[in-house]
């Protein structure tokens, strides 16, 4: 497979935005340390500890997104059916109406019994051609009231369905909301333990943050002329990103995490995929070796399938990988995450 160098280089506001992010991860962390104090750490393993909290962090925000994803389809489903409760409501009122006409007609018609009626009609042919008529609305009635009957337990299930749906739309967003905290968790106990470096220190892992970042500018890829259509597409919409920050639950266009991104540019291509990395695990074909990913294939990373990127070439990814980091190539093989498979979309 051929390979080139990419040629352009990132203008000022690009790199204004690289330095930016690559400071996001230390950039808090000049607030003095407060209550709940960590322990005196061992500090050649700070980075190590920091680097397994924003991983925590990363897993649990796709949990977070799948449960906002079930919230948001509860919570869809939950205003279909109050909809058509009410609608169903109004149709219901309709034929009660409906039925009370009947009864009032029925009524004033039927005060006299039909006999004495056509013995003291002056004219038995009218007589008759009402007669008819009153049978007519006798079936009329029944008619309505076997419709009302049908409707009321029609409504009565969907009220039930609804109530069940709104149980469910309440632990969601229970779930969701211990999510939040979770990753809010993670996130602050990262900045406590960056707070107890010094500031050289601090300063030294920004600075490798950075290269990383830039050197995602200077990757050899492979020949994308063999993605298919769709995957070129969405690739080609998600290389328009490199550079844009990390943000645990974020679609785009300016910030993204890691299946924010790959959701996002599929989107710009006219495909939509699922929104968490483990649905898209299983969104297409799998491709279980390394060796026959294409550029615009999905890779899917980590036993638990918490992380997912784009297949760039020449053993590349590109992806959001963490807070503190942005839109960036790197080395799979030093990504620091196992690959599981790829998955090829289109």
């Amino acid at each position: 497979m051929a390979s080139h160098r990419r040629p352009k280089q990132p203008g000022h506001a690009y790199t204004t935005v690289l330095t930016t992010a690559a400071a996001a991860a230390v950039a808090l962390t000049t607030q003095t340390a407060h209550a709940d104090p960590l322990p005196d750490p061992n500090k050649k393993g700070v980075k190590a500890q920091v680097d397994r909290l924003y991983e925590q962090a990363t897993q649990a925000t796709e949990k977070y997104n799948a449960a906002k994803e079930k919230q948001d389809r509860l919570q869809k489903q939950v205003g279909d059916l109050q909809d058509s409760v009410a609608s169903g409501q109004g149709e219901l009122n309709d034929l009660r109406d409906s039925l009370g006409t009947l009864a009032t007609a029925q009524y004033r018609s039927g005060g006299v019994d039909p006999s004495v009626q056509l013995f003291l009609s002056s004219d038995p042919d009218d007589y008759l051609a009402k007669a008819a008529v009153l049978d007519q609305i006798g079936s009329r009635q029944l008619n309505t009231l076997r419709k009302i009957r049908s409707k009321q337990r029609t409504l009565e299930q969907k009220r039930e369905e609804a109530s069940e749906r709104l149980g469910d739309l309440e632990d969601a967003r229970k779930e969701l909301k211990d999510k939040k905290k979770e990753i809010q968790a993670k996130l602050a106990k990262a900045r406590k333990l960056l707070n107890t470096l010094t500031a050289r220190e601090r300063e030294k892992i920004a600075a490798e943050e950075e290269r990383a970042n830039r050197a995602s500018q200077r990757v050899d890829l492979g020949n994308e002329a063999s993605a298919s259509q769709r995957a070129a597409a969405a690739f080609s919409a998600a290389k328009s990103r490199v550079g844009m920050p990390y943000v645990w639950g974020a679609t785009g266009p300016n910030s993204f995490d890691c299946s924010g991104l790959t959701s996002w540019a599929f989107a710009q291509a006219g495909v939509s995929i699922p929104r968490t990395s483990q649905a898209q695990a299983s969104a297409g074909t799998r491709i279980n070796s390394m060796s026959d990913l294409r550029p615009g294939d999905l890779v899917i990373m980590r036993t638990d399938l918490s992380h997912v990127g784009f297949y760039a070439g020449n053993g590349q990814i590109l992806h959001s990988p963490k807070p503190g980091a942005v839109v960036r190539y790197e080395a799979i093989s030093t990504s620091g995450m196992p690959f599981m498979w790829g998955v090829r979309i289109g």
